[in-house]
């Protein structure tokens, strides 16, 4: 039998990454603990930080739906005018054998990164308010990480400069309402992914259900 004495689980972080464990430290507000083997980034505690990542998953939700709805693009070629907008060019292909694919398109770059942000509503905003997690919310936020890898909506953007750089030598094109929108949605997706710190996030929820 072993002498040495042994940690709790609750004194231990493993790196998502890497898989490294560590004696945990819990850095103060404005600090950060990051993995000595791949520099990710394990705990990252801000001040208000709850507040900011609801106002800004309320924006993103916001701009979502108004990407969505707003003209995208519109391309003048030979007298003719056509306007096009972002859940327009996913579904192009609906009516035909690449439907499959279009679904799949308008899911990447509409619905998971709309899934996503409502998720995280659904799990903070009780934590933030120091109430009781709403139901399944560990559930909930699970789904939100494993959707992250799936949400590509600066993908798109990437793709969309690319094809704005070859279609401009064959037509006018002038951006709509949306493609600004998607822009603003781009870096505010960035900024919550940023906010969120996820330790601090199941910390709570870790808390909150064994009180």
């Amino acid at each position: 039998m072993s002498d040495r004495p042994t940690l709790s689980l609750d004194r231990l972080i493993v790196c998502p990454c890497c898989d490294a464990v560590f004696t945990l430290v819990q850095p103060k507000a404005g600090e950060k603990a990051s993995c000595l083997r791949c520099g990710t980034a394990l705990i990252t505690p801000r001040r208000k930080a709850g507040m900011q990542i609801i106002a800004v998953s309320l924006a993103i939700a916001i701009l979502i739906v108004a990407a969505t709805v707003f003209p995208f693009l519109t391309i003048n070629a030979g007298g003719a005018s056509n306007s096009v907008s972002i859940l327009d060019a996913a579904i192009a292909f609906s009516d035909g054998p690449l439907i499959l694919l279009s679904l799949t398109t308008a899911a990447l770059i509409i619905f998971v990164p709309l899934a996503r942000v409502l998720l995280a509503l659904y799990v903070l905003i009780p934590v933030v308010l120091d109430r009781a997690p709403a139901r399944g919310a560990s559930r909930a936020f699970r789904l939100s990480e494993a959707l992250k890898p799936w949400s590509m909506a600066e993908i798109f953007a990437l793709g969309c400069a690319v094809a704005l750089v070859k279609i401009t030598d064959l037509a006018d094109v002038s951006f709509g309402p949306a493609f600004w929108i998607f822009a603003v949605l781009v870096v505010l997706l960035l900024a919550q992914d940023s906010f969120l710190c996820r330790w601090s996030v199941w910390k709570s929820l870790d808390k909150t259900s064994t009180s």
